[in-house]
């Protein structure tokens, strides 16, 4: 008796790892759940690559990831001669789960690429072998970005300078790289945005859309819904020296929001960083920094920031005083 339990034990136990085994296979074989990169050719034109110049480095930022920064300046400006080179690294230290290598995106690295791959990558999450991007690249952004924009933003990456730096393989943490496969899907772009001439607010929440601003100044989980109010501030960032520093809130709350600033103000906030006698002040450790790129986001043009102002100012005003930034503890300052 006691011999057939044990086998009718074992028989059990086999067929839960046999289970397991093909839920695991299943799972592998499925996710992510995209179609294969589309039969894509952009067409470089002059226009396009003036136009992805403008969003890759002024609006929806992918310099300021592909780049290095110069993290001994405030807000850590792009290095010149980096441009697209990637390399940068995001980790534990600044509180994410795994170690995010930052890709190289010249055609040193992107030429083996099809437009199309490029497109699925920027959109849907999905790198030219098949992996998850992890989304701290906004591809759950970008998706929303119309179809022409995204056209040109490639255009202009197939004319950066060709940069060879070899960069490793992101590693992320279990169970997240496993959660991070089902966060990519088709994208289906928009043909047109909306025109600042008929709908300011709808071209303001479509530059909010696309620039990144939701992403570091919405409190949600990593590629979910928002936690929170759209751009309440108080997302946290880990910064390596052990010192936190939080977004501010964006809504137009008079108190702890901007609800007070005028477009004038709100406008000139960004300008200042590109005035060429402004120079970015030196930071030392253990001292203030910021992740917001002020000095890329000064390349927007003013009529874009206007709308954008616009937007935040229809928002639900929230009432969400933020402490936006705690140095170090002293133990840890002490051994950095």
């Amino acid at each position: 008796m006691k011999k057939k339990m044990l086998r009718i034990s074992g028989l059990f136990f086999s067929l839960i790892a046999l289970a397991a085994l093909l839920g695991f296979l299943y799972f592998n074989i499925t996710y992510p759940k995209v179609s294969p990169a589309p039969d894509l050719k952009v067409e470089i034109t002059p226009e396009r690559v003036e136009r992805g110049e403008y969003l890759a480095n002024h609006v929806a930022m992918c310099m300021d990831c592909h780049s290095k920064r110069d993290w001994s300046l405030l807000s850590g400006p792009p290095t010149p001669g980096t441009m697209g080179m990637g390399g940068d690294v995001f980790d534990e230290n600044f509180g994410f789960p795994g170690t995010i290598h930052v890709p190289n995106i010249t055609p040193a690295n992107l030429g083996s690429w099809t437009d199309g791959e490029i497109f699925r990558a920027i959109t849907s999450g999905v790198s030219k072998d098949g992996h998850t991007l992890f989304p701290v690249m906004p591809y759950l952004d970008y998706r929303q970005m119309k179809e022409e924009d995204l056209l040109s933003i490639i255009a202009y990456i197939r004319t950066l300078p060709a940069i060879e730096n070899t960069v490793p393989r992101s590693k992320i943490n279990f169970p997240v790289n496993y959660l991070i496969r089902t966060l990519p899907q088709d994208a289906t772009l928009p043909k047109e945005a909306p025109d600042p001439e008929k709908d300011i607010i709808a071209y303001g929440a479509y530059l909010v859309g696309i620039s990144g601003c939701n992403h570091c100044h919405t409190p949600r989980k990593e590629g979910e819904e928002p936690t929170g109010e759209i751009l309440q501030g108080g997302v946290s960032f880990n910064l390596p020296d052990g010192s936190t520093l939080r977004t501010p809130n964006l809504t137009p709350d008079e108190q702890t929001g901007i609800g007070m600033m005028t477009k004038d103000v709100f406008v000139r906030r960004f300008k200042m960083y590109a005035d060429s006698s402004f120079q970015l002040p030196s930071v030392q450790p253990g001292s203030f920094q910021t992740i917001m790129p002020w000095k890329m986001y000064a390349g927007m043009k003013e009529e874009d920031l206007g709308a954008i102002y616009e937007y935040l100012q229809n928002l639900k005003p929230v009432h969400n005083p933020v402490v936006r930034w705690e140095p170090a503890p002293k133990k840890l300052a002490s051994k950095e």
